[in-house]
């Protein structure tokens, strides 16, 4: 009776903190889903919702329309909201804070009436090569392929019909906010994935505009790049409140009341780096999704240039070097859904929880080989920087005396998932030197105990955290960000202190430290991988990207 009465007393307290407005809400698009996360001022989660999406081929270029955008959106909130009205009774008229984030990089090119120009081109694009090369040289600076400049000087080189119009470009979050603000602002850290940051000032690198004003392919141009870029605000300011337009486009019922203070909108490295608590110098994280990057929060800028390494900030603008890999989850999510509809096939349906937890410990058993016996997969669904491949194509190869057991197939499955990454990491503990205190982490694929860990710390020979955080994801990274509004003064709380002293001050955590065999099982997996590579460009050319 005692445990009932204490939870109806819960129930009656979260939802006196609903109505009175001590709440966040966080939403993240990320590759595979929108997720909405509401929180308390504990930091708590006390309702979710979501929408699955993915992207496609428009043009030959992944994308996402803008009905997709705000449908997933709707369908997310929507959620979200019916479940606070479930378990709480009640209907959310206001949140305390809300905060957008999403994939980083892309582009999405406006013309002077707020009309988009081109659909959507998402990071997953690699066909900005060209400007990539070019810029990486003139600035002395690493501008990877899916950043937001790299699109819009790839247009530009292109000589493509739109770019004279262009009159505002952003990310996929800077757009949502903008939609719902009327604010043309971004987070510094997503902001450092449209263009380089000065770390100091936490504004554009005002050299390198002018170098690329003066570029005469850019300077024919009837605009200038500082007059289409949105502003950059570091963490803790506010950055625009809900519009009446904007709160109908959230929430279509009308229930939602505009009014509400937004914190600016980030990117999924920097809802990655919150969650993990991970913003400290000498602090990494690894973020693991549909794509996977690997960061460390760095003392001082790299000696050289590395097209391996991105430099980009922290939501407080300190910079972090950043291993980015196109690839992560998508040939593993088929290969899951495979055994699947196995098991569906022989009368004994599994949920996805019990599928994902029984193969991936099959990853670890006792009788599986350290270096998964001879087997190889390239989890390519779309093309890599990391490994210089201009497309992808999901691969899985063994020679005639392979080890074959599900064990081992599930190893290789992990192991090539993980490897894109190793090869930027590499780059900077090996070569640059770089220092890491700690390193955590992040994304669904943690959620089984020890497995994807475990396999970590071999990938990169160092301890690696999970937190009890760790299945959260960044859209309460996002909401952790916008409860940061209310902690925030004239100067500027530090946002490390912040995550320290108050979201992650009684937080749960496990460590897995590499096993010495698995690391040499890993290094032996990951040579093999490198060897293999021209296995994945002759079938670039051998199979069509598109079903015909």
């Amino acid at each position: 009776m005692a445990a009932i009465d204490n939870a109806a007393e819960q129930v009656a307290t979260i939802a006196e903190k609903i109505r009175a407005g001590k709440t966040t809400l966080g939403i993240e698009f990320g590759s595979t889903r929108i997720k909405a996360v509401l929180i308390d001022d504990d930091f708590r989660t006390i309702a979710s919702g979501d929408y699955s999406w993915a992207s496609h081929l428009e043009d030959g270029l992944w994308s996402y329309s803008t009905e997709e955008i705000w449908g997933g959106l709707q369908s997310a909130y929507a959620s979200m909201a019916n479940d606070v009205e479930t378990a709480y009774g009640e209907k959310l008229t206001h949140i305390g804070h809300i905060g957008f984030s999403a994939m980083m990089h892309g582009y999405l090119a406006f013309d002077e009436n707020g009309e988009l120009l081109v659909p959507f081109r998402t990071w997953q694009n690699t066909n900005t090569s060209e400007a990539h090369q070019k810029l990486s040289e003139l600035f002395q600076y690493n501008i990877p392929e899916r950043w937001s400049i790299a699109h819009l000087y790839q247009a530009v080189l292109n000589k493509e019909e739109h770019v004279s119009k262009v009159a505002y470009f952003t990310t996929l979050a800077g757009y949502v906010h903008w939609k719902l603000t009327g604010k043309k602002v971004l987070g510094v850290g997503d902001a450092s994935g449209m263009f380089p940051i000065d770390p100091t000032t936490h504004t554009y690198e005002t050299e390198f505009i002018e170098k690329f004003d003066a570029l005469p392919e850019v300077a024919a141009q009837p605009w200038k790049l500082e007059n289409l870029l949105p502003t950059p605000l570091v963490a803790g300011t506010p950055a625009g409140e809900l519009t009446e337009e904007g709160a109908k486009l959230l929430d279509p019922s009308g229930t939602l009341k505009p009014g509400i203070v937004l914190a600016p909108p980030e990117g999924d490295a920097g809802t990655g780096m919150v969650a993990t608590n991970s913003v400290r110098v000498r602090t990494g994280n690894v973020s693991a999704g549909t794509s996977i990057f690997a960061m460390v929060v760095l003392e001082h800028k790299l000696k050289a240039l590395h097209p391996e390494v991105d430099l980009v900030t922290t939501p407080a603008g300190d910079l972090a070097g950043m291993s980015h890999a196109n690839n992560f989850t998508s040939d593993l999510n088929a290969w899951v859904g495979l055994f699947g509809e196995f098991a569906k096939a022989i009368g004994t349906p599994v949920d996805a929880g019990t599928l994902y937890g029984t193969l991936f410990r099959a990853a670890i058993a006792d009788d599986v080989d350290a270096n998964c016996g001879g087997l190889l997969n390239y989890p390519f669904r779309s093309g890599e920087f990391l490994a210089g491949l201009p497309e992808g194509r999901p691969l899985f190869a063994r020679s005639p005396e392979a080890h074959m057991t599900l064990g081992n197939f599930m190893r290789a499955q992990l192991f090539s998932a993980f490897s894109p990454v190793k090869i930027g990491m590499d780059v900077m503990t090996k070569q640059e030197h770089v220092q890491v205190d700690s390193l955590v982490g992040h994304g669904g694929i943690f959620t089984t105990p020890k497995v994807a860990q475990s396999i970590l710390a071999a990938a990169f020979n160092t301890p690696i955290k999970v937190m009890s955080t760790a299945a959260e994801g960044g859209a309460w990274g996002m909401a952790v960000l916008a409860n940061y509004l209310w902690n925030t003064n004239e100067d500027h709380t530090n946002l490390a202190d912040f995550l320290d002293g108050c979201v992650f001050k009684d937080a749960k955590s496990t460590t897995e430290v590499p096993v010495a065999s698995d690391v040499v099982g890993f290094e032996d997996f990951f040579a093999r991988f490198s060897k293999g590579l021209p296995i994945e460009h002759t079938a670039i050319e051998s199979i069509d990207l598109e079903d015909k």
